[in-house]
C-alpha cells in the first residue's frame, strides 16, 4: 500500500524541476550584462518565461518522467534518457519560437548557459529524489504486500528479487502452493492456490508462478484479482529453453516472444545512434585529424616503406564486406589478411608499437563511420577468414553481424581487445558483443566510449 507522502512524489518532483528551470532561466539572465536589469525586462523574455514553464509542463507529463523515477523496477538509463528526450525536444521547442521572434546574439548566449545549468541541476536532483525515494521505502514506507502463487524454482527466484531489492518497495507476506510438501520453503506455504480469499492480509499485488499447464487455476486466480483491485504478474517458466531476457509482442492478439531483444531494430533508436556517430566523427575529424595526421603519416613512412593507410577487407552488419581503414602499424607483409598480431609480433614497426597501444591506429575508421560501414560502438569486425573459421567453431558468432561494428565495443573495454589466441577468448569477447546488442542504449554507447579514452592513458596488456 502507498503510505505517508508517496502519493506526493510527482507532486515534489514538478516543483523541483520548475524551481531548478525557472532558477536557471533567471540566473542565466541575470548573468548576462548586457541585458536590462529588473524591472525592465522586454516583453520577448517574459514570453518566452511563460513559453518555458508552460512547455515544460506538457512535455513532462507527456514523456511520463516523474513515472520512471518512482517504478518500483525502474532502471537508471530509462531515467537519464527520458531527462535527455524532454530536454532536448524542450530546447528544439523553444529555439522554434526564438526563430520566429528572430532573437538576437543575446538571446541564443542566455539560453545557452540556462539549458546548460537546467540539464546538470536536473540530472543531480533526480539522482539525489530516487536517492530520497529509496531510503524512504527501506524504512519501511511506501510498501505493496506481495503473495506468490506456486512455491517452486520459478516462485522462489521470485521471493529472493523481492527479498534482495528492498528499494522496490515490496513486502513478501507468503506463498500458495497445492504442494506444500514437496517445496523447499513449506513453512513459507500459507494455503493452496484456491485459498488466497482466506489470505488475513491485504493483498496489493500477486506473482502467479504456476506452470501454463494449470489453466483452470490461473483463469481463477484472474477472475479473482480482477474482482479485489489486485495487480497480477504471470511469470512463465521458459528456463528449460531459455535463460535470458526476451521481448514480448502481440500478433492481434496472439503473443509472440522474440527470443532476443534488439533496441537497434527500433527505427527511432538507429536514428539517434547514427547521429551520435556523425556528430562524433565529425568532431574528431575536424579537430583532432587536422594536425594530427601529417605527424603520423611522417612517422609511419620513415618507420618503413609502403602506404600510410591500412585497408583490409572486413565483416559488417548483415555480413557485408567493406573495406576498413586503418594507419598502417606494420610493415607491409603477405600474412596480413590470414595472422592477427601477437606479442613481440616483428612485422610490428616502432612507431606501430605505439600506435596500437594508443589505439591511435584505429583513427582512420571514423571515416568508415561517416561512410556508414561502422559505429562508433559496437563488435570489432573481423577479418574475412576470421569470420568464417569462428562462425564454425563459437555458437551464436554470427549473431554479432546483426549490427554495425564499432571502433570500440563493450568486450574491448572488458579486456577482450586485440588478438584471440584461442577460442575461448573469442567465445567470451562473443558474449560481451551479444550482451550489447541485447542491451544498447546511447548512454552505454557514451559509457563505452569513456571507458576506451580512460584505457588509453592507463595502458591495456593485450594491446600490441
Amino acid at each position: 500500500m502507498d503510505k505517508g507522502y508517496s502519493r506526493f512524489y510527482w507532486l515534489i518532483q514538478v516543483i523541483g524541476d520548475l524551481l531548478l528551470l525557472n532558477g536557471s532561466y533567471l540566473g542565466a539572465y541575470i548573468a548576462e550584462e548586457r541585458l536590462p536589469s529588473f524591472p525592465n525586462v522586454p516583453d520577448s523574455y517574459i514570453l518566452l518565461h511563460v513559453l518555458f514553464n508552460t512547455a515544460w509542463i506538457i512535455l513532462a507529463f507527456s514523456f511520463n518522467i516523474y513515472v520512471h523515477t518512482t517504478q518500483r523496477r525502474r532502471k537508471l538509463e530509462r531515467v537519464v534518457w527520458s531527462i535527455i528526450e524532454t530536454v532536448g525536444i524542450h530546447l528544439l521547442l523553444v529555439y522554434t519560437v526564438l526563430g520566429a521572434l528572430k532573437g538576437d546574439m543575446i538571446f541564443n548566449k542566455m539560453l545557452l548557459w540556462c539549458y546548460v545549468s537546467f540539464f546538470l541541476l536536473l540530472l543531480l536532483w533526480r539522482l539525489f529524489f530516487i536517492k530520497l525515494v529509496n531510503y524512504y521505502r527501506r524504512s519501511g514506507a511506501n510498501f505493496r504486500n506481495v503473495l506468490i502463487v506456486g512455491a517452486g524454482p520459478v516462485g522462489e527466484q521470485i521471493m529472493k528479487y523481492i527479498l534482495r531489492h528492498e528499494t522496490a518497495g515490496y513486502r513478501f507476506i507468503g506463498f500458495l502452493d497445492d504442494a506444500p510438501n514437496r517445496v523447499r520453503h513449506s513453512e513459507l506455504v500459507l494455503g493452496n492456490t484456491s485459498e488466497i480469499k482466506h489470505i488475513n492480509q491485504k493483498v496489493d499485488e500477486v506473482f502467479c508462478a504456476l506452470p501454463l499447464s494449470a489453466a483452470r487455476q490461473i483463469q481463477d486466480l484472474i477472475k479473482y484479482c480482477d474482482n479485489n483491485l489486485i495487480r497480477l504478474h504471470i511469470v512463465p517458466d521458459f528456463r528449460g529453453l531459455l535463460n535470458k531476457k526476451m521481448d514480448l509482442d502481440f500478433f492481434d492478439n496472439v503473443p509472440v516472444l522474440h527470443i532476443r531483444k534488439e533496441p537497434l531494430e527500433s527505427l527511432l533508436n538507429r536514428f539517434f545512434k547514427r547521429s551520435f556517430d556523425i556528430g562524433f566523427s565529425l568532431l574528431v575529424v575536424v579537430l583532432i585529424f587536422p594536425w594530427l595526421f601529417p605527424l603520423l603519416a611522417l612517422a609511419i613512412k620513415l618507420s618503413s616503406p609502403g602506404p600510410v593507410f591500412f585497408k583490409q577487407k572486413r565483416s559488417g552488419r548483415n555480413n557485408d564486406e567493406f573495406n576498413c581503414y586503418k594507419f598502417r602499424s606494420m610493415a607491409v607483409n603477405k600474412d596480413s589478411d590470414s595472422k592477427q598480431a601477437t606479442e613481440n609480433d616483428t612485422r610490428i614497426t616502432w612507431i606501430g608499437k605505439f600506435l596500437r597501444k594508443s589505439n591511435l591506429d584505429e583513427l582512420p575508421q571514423f571515416f568508415n563511420v561517416l561512410m556508414g560501414h561502422m559505429s562508433v560502438v559496437g563488435p570489432r569486425p573481423h577479418m574475412l577468414k576470421h569470420t568464417k573459421d569462428y562462425s564454425k567453431l563459437i555458437d551464436k558468432f554470427m549473431v554479432r553481424q546483426l549490427v554495425k561494428p564499432g571502433i570500440t565495443g563493450w568486450a574491448q573495454v572488458n579486456g577482450y581487445r586485440g588478438g584471440t589466441p584461442n577460442p575461448r577468448y573469442m567465445m567470451k569477447r562473443v558474449q560481451y558483443d551479444l550482451w550489447y546488442i541485447e542491451n544498447w542504449t546511447l548512454l552505454l554507447d557514451i559509457q563505452i566510449i569513456f571507458l576506451t579514452v580512460y584505457r588509453m592513458f592507463k595502458g591495456d596488456k593485450n594491446a600490441f
